[in-house]
């Protein structure tokens, strides 16, 4: 593998193009790129995740490897439309990938969405939502780390909506998660569709003493 979207300078020529796509119930038209995550369309899991996940909450929401953007837009158009207050952290590591979604963010006339890296991110912010289909293929290291890194980032109460593919350990990782993430957890298979599983994992509210 000499060079994947999880670079985070892609060694791969840049060649923009744009497709159309259809987040938040409308056709988009969005710039994508050499050496980034599924650049000729919308993937299969992501889409899978679009159609399942629920109404973008008020406050910060997180997209954890953001891609061209796809996830970060439609909770952007979605709260726009319903008039919610959000802010979306779009995080990759890889830097042609932030700088796409900025660009097809600032096309769809969206100020609510931020590409990152994980560093820009202040400690204090924390999350009512994470959506994300994760970066399996990074290995179960570091998707562990990632999401022992994130997820506990979420206010009591916040859902974060995962899709993973079924042949790459979806059921697997949902044992993982609720037998390793650090306090109360409810995680629950929300959807199965296309080989692939949507994991929804609530952090529960734990009473004071």
């Amino acid at each position: 593998m000499n060079d994947h979207y999880f670079s985070s300078q892609p060694h791969t020529a840049s060649k923009p193009r744009t497709i159309t796509v259809r987040l938040a119930g409308r056709e988009v038209d969005v710039t994508t790129d050499a050496g980034v995550f599924s650049p000729s369309r919308l993937d299969p899991g992501t889409a899978v995740l679009l159609k399942n996940l629920p109404a973008p909450p008020t406050g910060d929401i997180l997209d954890l490897g953001c891609g061209w953007g796809p996830i970060s837009l439609q909770a952007g158009l979605e709260a726009r439309d319903d008039d919610t207050e959000v802010r979306v952290w779009a995080l990759d590591v890889n830097e042609r990938s932030l700088s796409l979604t900025r660009e097809n963010a600032k096309a769809a006339g969206l100020t609510s969405v931020t590409p990152v890296l994980a560093q820009d991110i202040p400690d204090s912010v924390q999350f009512s939502a994470i959506w994300s289909n994760p970066p399996i293929r990074v290995g179960k290291d570091v998707l562990h780390e990632l999401l022992l890194t994130w997820l506990p980032r979420l206010v009591p109460g916040g859902e974060a909506w995962l899709v993973v593919s079924k042949n790459l350990g979806a059921d697997s990782l949902a044992t993982w998660m609720s037998e390793n993430l650090p306090g109360a957890w409810d995680v629950r298979r929300e959807a199965s569709a296309k080989g692939f599983r949507v994991l929804v994992v609530r952090k529960l509210e734990v009473p004071e003493v």
